[in-house]
């Protein structure tokens, strides 16, 4: 009956906790199993925003500079669209809308930027085909391998160009994602987190309430110790003694109490 009732001291994450074999923990800390994210969700991949839409009314890149177009009925210029050619042309627009924000000059086709950008153009047309057809695994395993390549030219630019890489980022709207440091979720040891970060907050809570209380006796606090400083002063002058309390030291007591009441103006004035 007493060894079951044994407690044994641990100590987890730097917080020492005593647990008591058979008897539940009193915290009220509920663990739910993080929801497993695909490798090829925006979640995981870092692309902030869709595929950017295109207008199907457009030409593809191989007839937009067509002076024949142009000046063509509206039934030649049907067939030529976009919405007549087909998702490929579409989405080549797309791919050069995000090549055309990135790229250097107009035959820069080769550099680092321009190869992520296209990758880009490629995952974000993949994801959203794989939400229309989740079964066409041909198209998530090319997705995926896309997504592995463009983390390491990522990585690549992080490495020895950070000003572009940030640069990049924001033209592209993504995020860098470097490949997670594998961990095996655990409820145990999840608890153990959990409960350290519950002793933590609840250890700044109350620092936070002692530390209010105290700033509220403050000005009060200040105001007896001015009282007190010349209430002593004032008894060794009349005794004839050598004053071991200066006005000095009156002085900086009532400097400190201003100072106060003046940051706690500011306070007040800062919360209305």
């Amino acid at each position: 009956m007493f060894s079951s009732l044994r407690t044994v001291l641990r100590t987890f994450n730097g917080v020492n906790s005593i647990v008591a074999r058979g008897l539940k923990s009193d915290l009220r800390i509920k663990w739910v199993r993080p929801e497993k994210i695909a490798c090829w969700h925006p979640k995981k991949t870092g692309d902030l925003v869709p595929m950017e839409p295109v207008d199907m009314n457009e030409f593809p890149l191989e007839f937009r500079e067509s002076e024949e177009l142009k000046t063509a009925n509206e039934y030649v210029r049907k067939v030529f669209s976009c919405d007549f050619m087909g998702r490929k042309s579409a989405t080549q627009l797309a791919r050069n809308r995000l090549i055309e924000k990135v790229k250097s000059n107009k035959l820069d086709i080769t550099s680092c930027e321009v190869q992520i950008a296209s990758m880009t153009a490629n995952i974000r047309n993949l994801q959203k085909h794989y939400e229309i057809a989740p079964r066409d695994k041909t198209s998530r395993v090319a997705m995926k391998e896309i997504i592995e390549k463009r983390k390491k030219r990522l990585k690549y630019l992080r490495t020895w160009d950070y000003q572009k890489f940030e640069w990049l980022l924001e033209k592209l709207d993504l995020e860098y994602r470097p490949h997670p440091v594998y961990e095996r979720v655990e409820r145990k040891k999840s608890l153990r987190r959990l409960t350290a970060q519950w002793c933590n907050n609840l250890k700044s809570e109350k620092l936070n309430k002692y530390r209010n209380e105290l700033d509220n006796e403050k000005e009060s606090f200040l105001k007896h110790k001015i009282e007190t400083l010349e209430w002593a002063r004032k008894e060794e002058i009349e005794c004839a003694t050598t004053p071991t309390i200066t006005e000095f030291d009156i002085e900086v007591a009532r400097k400190q109490l201003e100072d106060w009441n003046a940051f706690k103006n500011t306070k007040e004035e800062k919360n209305d």
